[in-house]
């Protein structure tokens, strides 16, 4: 493989595609898989409306608008509009030039050079440079920086791990800055999701200089506040509303089209489809926010309701330091004491799937069966049995299942409160919190068992694999074993895919056996948008974009 340039190859395409609809005589109307929600995209037929205003809700509070920080979807799905990376998914779910308008890659796959544009500035009007990026990756990787979570994803990267957690210095991290415009980056070894990661916020780039002159600049909007991305952050009342605006510095402003979008924040599912339904939201549901489970089947009978795939799993984790989840056999027994198919099918009901294994079957096909059977009763009294011998226990102690304020969390909690009482005679306590203390609880160990989510941050199996390798970040479960560490060694220096794959699935096969969480269902996308609101995309991985979308005449 020679040295490609990719930013020839998607102009090529985008020329290919102008020539072709030209002798098409217009674009082609037809949905997207990735959820795009454009029913006739074509723009010779509709109206812009006057007022570019969208309105949506993300339920809660943000814990955190600092790129370098943040790991949940609710601060992702703000973040995701104002900065940008290297690289953008684009509508068809592929990464694509964005800051970078040239991406050079060795024949070895182990350098990349990436060209960044020189009209890309940010919202103070400083350029962007490619320092501005070194700077952002070496500070998660500083081990004097706090809260830094998903400083793992920066891991590809040459010596990056080394530098996070075993004292090695920043100097030696594969990044270098050429010159202003020329960012090369160097590989641990060839990763062909790279460009992917490149699209994800720990990749966002960060204005060194205003960080260095205040580092708190991250926790309100105002002029510190300062992004490069297609939309700015205007306000942010705490607790209430967020509101962003076009940037139009944005390099590529022409393509925006939305003005304003108000992201309000109401955690009450019934408020936020009333709200939708007297016009107050243009947008109810995922990825942002909530249906109510009660609304599901009506709205699905009318048409009302998009549904799609989407590459998470939802599952219960168990802490390895509290009796009784202490013992592998207690926590099989907990988790194959669980009807999955019961709770897809009577409270959720937005075509999700029961989860008998951590990664999804868009990734690993096989795991639409996965490696135990649900609800197996006898095997889980079994477990019980021996669990309770190893334990020197005659009976269980009562457990605590925490979770954060949502409908859909209770329901299923308040259900297999009542399955593990039904089948392990197991007294089971209930603890709502609100989800920033929650994510305390679960990160300081101060639960038993916590309801927890996981989306993709790029279509591989390493992705939902390596959250379990350490004890920290985002696995809550105090467990970590040497040899699944030693299987995601192997696999990532595995070059060739297929056997990579063999070793990925050997590694989930142990995982399993372990038992270090109980999975329950495998996410899908289900919201409703008004019919006005076109080219919202809606990725398989549960990420929204507002760059393409806008309003048409009602």
């Amino acid at each position: 493989m020679n040295w490609r340039k990719l930013s020839m190859l998607f102009t090529l395409v985008f020329a290919l595609s102008i020539f072709l609809a030209a002798c098409g005589g217009g674009n082609d109307n037809t949905d997207k898989e990735n959820g795009e929600t454009a029913e006739d995209n074509n723009a010779g037929e509709e109206q812009l409306a006057e007022e570019q205003v969208l309105d949506v809700n993300i339920r809660e509070e943000p814990p955190s608008l600092h790129p370098g920080t943040s790991t949940d979807t609710t601060s992702s799905a703000v973040l995701d509009q104002v900065f940008e990376g290297l690289t953008r998914i684009n509508q068809e779910g592929e990464a694509e030039p964005a800051m970078a308008e040239e991406i050079e890659v060795s024949e070895d796959e182990l350098t990349y050079t990436f060209k960044i544009r020189e009209d890309a500035t940010w919202t103070n009007g400083d350029p962007v440079t490619a320092e501005d990026f070194e700077y952002a990756w070496k500070w998660v990787l500083d081990p004097e920086s706090a809260d830094t979570d998903y400083a793992y994803q920066l891991y590809p990267i040459k010596n990056a791990e080394d530098a996070k957690e075993n004292g090695g210095s920043l100097d030696d991290v594969g990044i270098t800055v050429e010159d202003d415009h020329t960012l090369i980056v160097e590989l641990e070894q060839p990763t062909e999701y790279f460009l992917d990661l490149t699209a994800f916020h720990t990749y966002y780039p960060i204005n060194k200089n205003v960080a260095e002159e205040n580092e708190e600049w991250a926790l309100d909007a105002g002029e510190d506040y300062v992004t490069n991305g297609p939309f700015k952050l205007a306000s942010w009342e705490h607790k209430d509303q967020i509101v962003i605006e076009k940037n139009e510095d944005y390099w590529d402003a022409d393509t925006v089209k939305l003005e304003t979008i108000n992201v309000h924040m109401i955690i009450e599912e019934d408020t936020e489809l009333q709200m939708y339904e007297n016009g107050d939201l243009d947008w109810a549901g995922d990825p942002i926010g909530s249906i109510p489970l009660a609304a599901i089947p009506t709205m699905k009978e009318s048409g009302q309701l998009e549904i799609s795939d989407r590459a998470g799993v939802y599952y219960y984790t168990f802490n390895h330091d509290e009796e009784p989840f202490n013992n592998e056999n207690i926590r099989k027994a907990f988790s194959l004491a669980i009807d999955r198919q019961a709770i897809v099918e009577n409270i959720t009901r937005g075509e999700q799937k029961p989860a008998m294994a951590l990664v999804p079957p868009s990734i690993f096909e096989e795991n639409e069966e996965g490696y135990f059977t649900d609800n197996d009763i006898e095997k889980a009294k079994e477990y019980l049995e021996k669990g309770l011998e190893e334990l020197g226990l005659d009976e269980l102690p009562t457990v605590k299942i925490t979770y954060n304020t949502d409908e859909g969390h209770e329901a299923i909690a308040q259900a297999i409160q009542d399955m593990w009482k039904k089948n392990l005679a197991v007294d089971v306590e209930l603890n709502n919190e609100e989800w920033k203390v929650f994510l305390n609880s679960l990160g300081e160990g101060d639960y038993q068992v916590g309801r927890i989510g996981w989306i993709a941050d790029f279509n591989d199996s390493i992705n939902f694999l390596e959250i379990f390798e350490t004890v920290g970040g985002n696995n809550y479960t105090n467990w970590e074993d040497e040899e699944f560490q030693k299987l995601l060694k192997e696999s990532r220096e595995e070059l060739d895919p297929a056997k990579r794959e063999e070793i990925l699935k050997e590694a989930e096969t142990y995982f399993m056996d372990q038992m270090p969480i109980a999975p329950i269902y495998f996410y899908t996308n289900v919201y409703s948008h008004s019919d006005n609101v076109k080219d919202i995309t809606v990725s398989p991985l549960g990420v929204i974009q507002f760059k393409w979308g806008y309003i048409t005449e009602e």
